[in-house]
């Protein structure tokens, strides 16, 4: 193992956070029984809370913030792994407790590694990332709730963001008509691109909502939260399901418990941070299975770390669209 490595590290003095890269040595990595070489991280919306300061993320100071990575096994004391085997990380509070993927080197407890699905590249799995990863396991809970591409349209909210550009290519890939919901109409044609049917601005889903509307959704994926997931809701048609999993309008939820009495909606919380090994594994085994990688790179943007440090406002303000793939070694 390189006996120094760099990383980009949140600090805190005087109740005023800092985030440099900087240069590390193995003292400073954390416990954990799998030390990886990272090759690929990503940049998430969590990320860019973190980095900016706009929210409490990073819970212990100095953090290496990045909250998945995929690369190459250096050492292991995990019978699941040994030395050279590909893996992937999302969540179990890296990132936020435990020193995350924005660096070139991790230690990690193996319970929380996948290994990479073949056919899929150590890139290819952070080009899909946590934001993918999501995208994927809100993709099964509508397909486990039942639905199908002839019970209708789904809508995806928060459509030109990194869950939502995936959550389109899979539910298009299997033959569902998407809706998407962006702030960004410029964004247009990229959402065609992408698999979207049809394209609505967010300014439809941002007035108080009233207690049942028309029926128009089968299901929906929903990134945001507050009005925008209320105006969702109002909207389901009668036995839909709406997976939820993010927070990008407001964790506030407007509501009223209509939709879930008169219609039969079924309101799903999505969890990418502490699933099980079966989820994140079957997960995983989809994306490689279902997403069209040549398109996935067509969302993509490399960027270093050196990078990521100006890019922490923008993802947050949605100015950032698709993936942006951070490269520890460029």
């Amino acid at each position: 193992m390189m006996k120094s490595f760099q990383a980009i590290v949140i600090s805190k003095s005087d109740d005023k956070q800092r985030a440099e890269l900087s240069t590390l040595s193995e003292e400073d990595l954390m416990d954990g029984d799998v030390t990886v070489a990272i090759e690929y991280s990503t940049l998430n919306y969590k990320d860019g809370l973190a980095i900016s300061g706009a929210a409490p993320i990073v819970r212990r100071f100095p953090l290496i913030p990045g909250i998945d990575f995929s690369g190459s096994v250096i050492e292991s004391t995990n019978g699941r792994f040994t030395k050279g085997d590909k893996v992937i990380l999302n969540g179990f509070g890296v990132g936020e407790v435990h020193h995350g993927g924005f660096s070139q080197i991790g230690r990690v407890k193996g319970d929380w590694l996948v290994a990479l699905p073949g056919g899929m590249s150590t890139r290819h799995a952070m080009g899909v990332g946590t934001a993918g990863y999501t995208a994927m396991l809100s993709v099964l809970g509508l397909e486990d709730h039942g639905l199908r591409p002839a019970d209708g349209d789904i809508l995806v909210t928060g459509a030109a963001g990194g869950v939502g550009s995936v959550a389109i290519m899979l539910l298009a890939k299997r033959g569902y008509r998407v809706v998407a919901v962006t702030g960004r109409v410029s964004e247009t044609e990229y959402l065609r691109n992408v698999g979207a049917s049809e394209v609505l601005d967010r300014q439809e889903f941002s007035d108080p909502a009233r207690p049942l509307g028309k029926e128009r959704w089968a299901g929906a994926v929903d990134v945001a939260g507050g009005n925008t997931l209320a105006n969702v809701l109002s909207q389901m048609k009668y036995g839909g399901m709406v997976a939820a999993c993010g927070l990008a309008d407001s964790m506030k939820l407007p509501t009223s418990v209509a939709p879930f009495i008169l219609r039969g909606v079924t309101l799903k919380g999505i969890d990418s941070v502490m699933a099980d090994l079966k989820t994140r594994t079957r997960a995983w085994d989809r994306l490689a299975q279902d997403l069209d990688l040549e398109t996935l790179d067509s969302i993509c943007t490399e960027v270093s770390l050196q990078d990521v440090l100006g890019l922490g406002e923008s993802i947050i303000a949605g100015k950032i669209r698709g993936r942006t793939i951070v490269n520890p070694v460029a």
